[in-house]
């Protein structure tokens, strides 16, 4: 299977998973600036972008996926930057794959299972026919009944694709993802902990990260420390990319 991605820069290499509802785009600004020091990969998990849509998802076949990406572009060893779900993959494929994995981020997730918030959202894109609608307004203005904070609708419809016969499709799998959204939820499953240097980083406003959840990160993450962007929730990455890219910098240069 061929996940789809974009390279670019030289160096190191760096692999970047995007989380729930996301694509690679959504970590473009980043990857850039990072590339002035390292090879670049920005990949769409399955199910999700451009990458192929297939009936299963849950975080054992994403760490299988990435491994096969991996072998493929023969990367035998990567720094490993996962957001949200795309951190639990991270998380999975470091506990499977030690020795393919330099230094480990993990951008506001814990190694835990979530209770579902996202059902409003699920049913607000369930209920959008996006082949019968005529521009992105049309789109957003659908789905403001549900989903009142722009900035979400706004990253929810770049998953938006115009068709060829007209109207739009969605890029990711949504009914697949919708059916395996438990399998997302869900704890990865650990082979064994990770001895490898692993920066966890939440956003203040955040509450994916919790201070109750440092025992069992240094459980399965004995090398690991956590760091703190102040006045930013869980897309830390898109509401203080300046700070992120520091910490991470800061990280993969000591």
């Amino acid at each position: 299977m061929d996940l789809n991605f974009k390279t670019f820069g030289q160096g190191d290499p760096m692999v970047i998973l995007h989380g729930l509802f996301g694509t690679l785009d959504n970590w473009q600004t980043l990857g850039k600036a990072w590339a002035d020091h390292f090879s670049i990969y920005l990949v769409d998990q399955r199910n999700h972008g451009r990458s192929p849509q297939l009936p299963e998802l849950n975080y054992s076949l994403m760490a299988s996926d990435l491994r096969e990406f991996m072998e493929n572009n023969w990367i035998h060893h990567s720094h490993i930057l996962g957001h949200s779900m795309g951190g639990k993959t991270a998380m999975q494929f470091a506990t499977s794959n030690p020795d393919m994995v330099d230094k480990l981020i993990i951008v506001d997730i814990a190694p835990r299972k979530y209770e579902g918030g996202h059902q409003t959202i699920f049913e607000a894109l369930l209920d959008l026919d996006p082949a019968s609608i005529n521009n992105r307004d049309e789109a957003d203005e659908a789905l403001q009944k549900r989903i009142p904070e722009k900035g979400i609708r706004q990253f929810l419809l770049k998953n938006l694709t115009r068709s060829k016969d007209g109207g739009y499709n969605w890029k990711m799998n949504l009914p697949v993802i919708h059916q395996h959204y438990p399998d997302i939820l869900d704890n990865i499953h650990f082979e064994q902990p990770f001895e490898g240097e692993t920066l966890f980083i939440r956003g203040s406003k955040s509450n994916y990260i919790e201070d109750k959840d440092l025992d069992n990160i240094r459980t399965f993450f004995p090398n690991a420390r956590l760091e703190t962007v102040e006045n930013a929730g869980h897309w830390v990455h898109a509401e203080k990319p300046k700070e992120l890219k520091t910490l991470v910098e800061s990280f993969l240069s000591s």
